[in-house]
């Protein structure tokens, strides 16, 4: 028989940890309702994607700031796990790169969102901004690195002007034929060796 205490043992821990499984799904359902309709979507379009009930939702995050902003730092997470995980998991690193940019657009669309939601909390927004650069540019550093190191692309590339440049072109306007993943794409062609000239001679890819 366990020794455990009913109150303070397994299954106190086990409650416990199957809330944080149950939140952490939740967010995943919203994060994935953000990226397709923005992060205005309606609360109950994010209920039917995570199966729980509006009141769920609004017990765990009481107001959309809050559902956005635990968002965020979900996403934040997710994509600096998913670096590493990509890196050992894909055979080229400039293909781990790619899927890791994916990863970051999708997260781009609720940081993009993000200050609107928090209205006037500008201390909030700048705290959760360091909290995306401290966590999101060594990943993207680790990425370029290893994949100049594979002779897959220009070496000195710096991660943060990568990840603002990628930014940047998430801006669309709302313009419907806008399209930032395509331009996204021929970005990351060009810091391919045997890319377009951008700044100097062509170098050879090793043999």
């Amino acid at each position: 028989m366990s020794s455990e205490s009913p109150t303070g043992g397994a299954p106190a821990r086990s409650k416990r940890a199957d809330a944080l499984r149950n939140q952490q799904a939740l967010l995943a359902a919203a994060a994935e309702v953000f990226v397709a309709s923005g992060v205005d979507a309606p609360i109950r379009r994010i209920a039917e994607r995570a199966g729980v009930g509006t009141g769920t939702i609004y017990r765990h995050f009481p107001t959309r700031a809050d559902l956005v902003t635990a968002v965020y730092r979900h996403q934040i997470e997710e994509c600096a796990e998913a670096g590493p995980e990509l890196l050992a998991g894909t055979g080229s690193p400039f293909a781990a790169l790619r899927q890791w940019i994916d990863l970051f657009v999708d997260f781009l669309v609720t940081k993009h969102g993000l200050a609107d939601a928090m209205q006037s909390d500008s201390s909030g927004f700048a705290a959760l901004h360091g909290q995306f650069l401290d966590r999101l540019l060594p990943v993207c550093g680790q990425l370029l690195d290893a994949a100049a190191e594979a002779g897959e692309i220009r070496a000195g590339i710096r991660p943060y002007e990568l990840m603002r440049g990628i930014g940047n072109l998430c801006i669309g306007g709302g313009d419907p034929q806008y399209d930032p993943r395509r331009l996204i794409g021929l970005l990351l062609d060009g810091l391919l060796l045997d890319g377009p000239l951008l700044d100097g001679p062509r170098r050879r890819r090793p043999e």
